[in-house]
């Protein structure tokens, strides 16, 4: 064990652990040295001098910066003495010269109020009143800990530069900016970006755009930690930028599994004005994606439900709770259960989702109910089925431990997007990335080994990847020896996977394969990302086996750095499974044909439970529009009516005989509801979300309830009653949540009052006659006596046809940050810059000689027409890249993303934004190339 280090500041004795720095063993110690360019979670800098102290080492003083000093054993450092804040007052008058500062040094600045504007000395620029970060300025902080003079013997000198406010989401003001450069720092040390930099202006250090002068030109990802991080006004968000604090609320965001903890500012008009990320989430690491910085907002817009709503003569009317509860549960018993089906939202909490399987089960008799965004089951049941969990194995961040990373057929870059973060500082510091997609994404830039297989080969390529780790004797004997069976029935398998075959399939040449095997099975630990974004269904459960296969093949579940991430969508996917919101699955993944398991269920609820599996989510869409079902309760928060992978839902929607929808505003999901219950949002409730990590975290109210909404267990909860059924009083959802860790086991040994410490990663049981388990960070294969982890036989596949006649092409639509080698052009819409620039459309030299389309010709990509009826079309020049026949490529910038949605007058953006699935188009030259730049209707 490593020896602590002791040492003095200002005659108080500290204990630091070695590598810290002066401030940072201060900073534990509750103690305050000044600073404005250090933060913590980056690395010292040393620039603003700030912090500087006095130290004593071997009888010599030194003045030091005390954010890049290590502590020493028997330093003495004094943090207050005459020279020393001298030394600061000096500093901050430099800083002063090109800052304004005429309130900072003002001796009424204790007597001012927020809107107080002075008239007899000081300049309109010059006033703390007209900054929007007035009262949160870590400056102005500083200042007055300093107890700065009036005067100052410096003349200041106003920059007088223009300030940008036409790109999405935040403004920057450099006239505000004292170069501390952290904004640049988070940019390229956190989040590896680069779109900051520092920049010259007439020989003045400055910091501006690195390429062009729109965040749109350099590559932002509009995560926002620059803003976070500016300890000025320079950086700020747009909305709500006057708007200030009275609370602020610990929760988590709702818009993606990775489930970031947030720190949600409150005013005091009831508002969620800004979201922070928390630098002690241990799901983030203080980090934010754009749609939980710049779209967790919706709950203030106008326009929500407010009451219950009934329909009554053909229009939906005000109305009671009670009312609402009876007219929804006589609409619902005029139905066989088979024709029933509960839908959860993709935002709902733990508590909601298990009230919701529970009324489908108990009350209304029937297993068609599942979370709304659960449309690949396959991702974790293929685990279950194999490691014994359907999870994640490991920590996000530990994955920034792993000497190699294998990304399969996912984009975690926007979907999952802190996810990658930890991907992008492993490549930061040596480690291999593997990506296995035909579409160019972020990760593709980080890629030491780019496959571009043919989609819906995937499971034959990672069969090759296996073979290749057999072959070579890359496997970890001792793991697969001591934990595993199957290995021998999977190796008869594998002579099915000659390589040159697995290369005629996938379209991969046999070097890049064996290359990117020995990449990931000699690294150690060696992590996979994977996802279906490409996969076909039928091939979906198989290549989730396969993966599970290659995983335990190296040993790589239950290793530090190592691991199965699984990439699905929606806010608390995971944590819907676990407590039993899926048609297969009750509370604690105990099977519905498992009659044993199904039996304690049954008795803790005091009902029967089907015993045959219901519809998934995608199957009760599809079910609604064949008229199988006839009546459903749809908790809507968080679908947009047209998302990909929903259908054409709400024509689905329309079919039915009779609908409950649980929602905050009104959209064409609700349009023909005949009950509106109105939905509290995730920032009105208390309760758990279950992020993609397994961890079970609880989400604060934030927001007091202003009319008649209810969460969303309360209103199932009713519902259930109003249907006869029993065990539903709850008073709070943390007596939900009580129930679920009674019959959960891997929640047993949680609770609301345990998580207000913060997160817990299952299994967390409570065996019987012990203390409550630490919660398990990583998933250790058969350390769990119930089950030995088993390798799963594979067969190859021929490559599928995937195109219709009318669409003999199949889209793979990119999408990067930056392309510095390609021109961008930037304009100005409605205030908004939007980027400008010539697409570049990959195809194949054979299909572009049969279309009679030469390189450079401009060419129009028409998509088969979206469920809604809207028909994507892209235009570009054509370029004969593409790795295989009838696979056309395209790919644009994020930047698109980020102004669409800036732009959307959708209350509820984040739902809609645009993904990146594969489509079905046909390719056509057109002659007058009027419109370069490529155009998107539709997501």
């Amino acid at each position: 064990m490593v020896e602590p280090i002791t040492f003095t500041i200002d005659d108080q004795l500290i204990t630091a652990q070695p590598g810290q720095t002066i401030i940072q063993a201060a900073m534990d110690a509750g103690l305050y040295i000044p600073y404005l360019c250090y933060m913590p979670k980056m690395e010292p800098y040393g620039a603003c001098r700030m912090c500087v102290v006095e130290t004593e080492m071997n009888g010599r003083t030194m003045v030091q910066a005390s954010c890049t000093t290590p502590v020493a054993n028997d330093m003495v450092v004094r943090t207050k003495t005459q020279d020393i804040a001298s030394l600061r007052y000096d500093i901050m008058d430099l800083l002063m010269t090109e800052h304004p500062h005429g309130c900072l040094t003002c001796h009424r600045i204790e007597l001012c109020g927020p809107q107080d504007i002075c008239l007899r000395h000081v300049r309109v620029t010059d006033r703390c009143t007209i900054c929007p970060k007035n009262e949160r300025c870590e400056l102005k902080d500083t200042v007055r800990s300093m107890e700065l003079d009036l005067t100052s013997p410096m003349e200041y000198h106003f920059r007088d530069l223009p300030r940008h406010v036409d790109d999405p989401f935040y403004d920057r003001d450099y006239n505000l900016c004292i170069v501390c450069v952290r904004c640049v720092r988070v940019c390229e040390e956190v989040r590896f970006d680069t779109a900051l930099t520092l920049t010259s202006r007439s020989g003045t250090a400055l910091v501006g755009t690195s390429h062009g002068t729109s965040l749109l030109e350099s590559g932002c990802e509009f995560c926002g930690a620059c803003i976070d991080v500016c300890p000025t006004g320079a950086l700020v968000e747009r909305d709500y930028k006057w708007e200030k604090a009275e609370t602020k609320v610990k929760t988590i965001c709702a818009n993606c599994p990775v489930g970031c903890q947030v720190v949600m500012e409150v005013n005091k008009r009831n508002k969620a004005i800004r979201f922070l990320g928390d630098l002690a989430g241990e799901a983030n690491n203080g980090q934010l994606c754009f749609k939980g910085k710049f779209a967790s907002d919706y709950p203030n817009k106008q326009g929500r439900y407010r009451y219950p709503m009934m329909r009554v003569d053909g229009e939906l009317k005000r109305t009671t709770w009670e009312q609402a509860f009876e007219a929804a549960a006589e609409g619902l018993r005029k139905r066989s259960p088979g024709e029933v089906a509960v839908i959860g939202s993709p935002r709902g909490t733990n508590e909601d989702n298990y009230v919701a399987g529970k009324l489908a089960r108990a009350v209304l008799g029937t297993n068609n109910v599942d979370s709304a965004l659960n449309l690949h089951p396959e991702l974790t049941e293929g685990l279950l089925e194999t490691i014994g969990y359907a999870a994640a194995t490991n920590s996000i961040w530990e994955l920034e431990r792993a000497r190699c990373v294998l990304v399969l057929s996912g984009n975690p870059t926007e979907e999952q997007n802190v996810l990658a973060v930890p991907v992008k500082k492993a490549a930061r510091n040596g480690a291999k990335i593997v990506v296995i997609d035909a579409r160019e994404t972020e990760l593709t830039r980080y890629a030491d080994h780019w496959l571009r297989p043919r989609p819906g080969t995937e499971v034959t390529l990672v069969g090759g990847l296996i073979r290749v780790v057999i072959d070579e004797a890359l496997e970890d004997k001792e793991f697969v020896n001591d934990r595993c069976d199957g290995l021998q029935e999977l190796k008869q398998e594998l002579w099915d996977f000659d390589l040159v075959r697995v290369s005629v399939i996938t379209g991969v040449p046999e070097e890049q394969i064996r290359l990117a095997a020995r990449a990931y099975g000699a690294s150690d630990p060696a992590a996979i990302l994977y996802g279906f974004d490409s996969v076909p269904d039928s091939e979906r459960v198989d290549l989730t086996r396969a993966v599970a296969n290659l995983a335990l093949l190296t040993g790589n579940i239950g290793r530090d750095g190592g691991g199965i991430f699984p990439l699905f969508s929606g806010a608390n996917t995971q944590g819907a499974n676990d407590v039993g919101c899926n048609p297969r699955f009750l509370p604690g993944y105990v099977s519905v044909e498992d009659s044993t398991g199904r039996a304690v269920i049954e008795r803790e609820w005091s009902a029967k439970i089907p015993s045959s599996p219901g519809k998934s989510s995608a199957e009760i869409f599809e079910a609604m529009a064949a008229g199988g079902i006839k009546a459903a309760v749809l908790m809507a928060d968080g679908l947009a009516p047209d998302q990909y992978g929903l259908g054409d839902l709400p024509a689905a929607l329309e079919k039915l005989d009779f609908l409950v929808v649980a929602d905050v505003f009104p959209n064409e999901l609700s349009h023909h509801a005949d009950v509106i219950f109105p939905a509290a949002s995730f920032a009105e409730v208390s309760g758990t979300f279950t992020n993609l990590e397994r961890r079970v975290q609880l989400l604060s109210q934030g927001m007091e309830l202003r009319f008649e909404e209810r969460p969303g267990w309360a209103a199932l909860a009713g519902l259930a009653k109003a249907l006869g059924g029993s065990g539903f009083d709850y008073k709070s959802a943390s007596d939900v949540f009580a129930e679920i860790a009674s019959v959960v086991d891997v929640y047993g040994g949680l609770s609301h009052e345990r998580l207000a410490g913060g997160g817990v990663q299952w299994p967390c049981p409570t065996p019987v006659g012990q203390e409550t388990s630490p919660g398990t960070s990583r998933l250790h294969a058969a350390a769990d006596k119930r089950f030995r982890p088993r390798f799963t036989p594979m067969s190859i596949r021929e490559s599928l046809d995937v195109h219709g006649k009318d669409y003999p092409f199949t889209l793979v639509h990119g999408r990067v940050l930056h392309e510095p080698n390609r021109p961008v052009d930037v304009e100005s819409r409605d205030g908004v810059n939007y980027i400008k620039r010539d697409e570049y459309v990959q195809l194949h030299a054979d299909d572009a000689a049969d279309l009679g389309i030469a390189e450079g010709d401009m060419v129009e990509i028409r998509a088969e027409p979206l469920p809604g009826g809207q028909t994507p079309v892209f235009t570009g020049y054509a370029t004969f890249t593409s790795p295989h026949r009838g696979l056309v490529g395209i790919t644009t910038l994020f930047g698109e993303v980020a102004s669409a949605l800036q732009a959307t007058e959708e209350p509820d953006g984040a739902p809609g934004v645009a993904g990146l699935p594969l489509r079905n188009v046909v390719v056509n030259k057109i002659a007058v190339p009027e419109a370069a730049g490529a155009v998107i209707a539709g997501s």
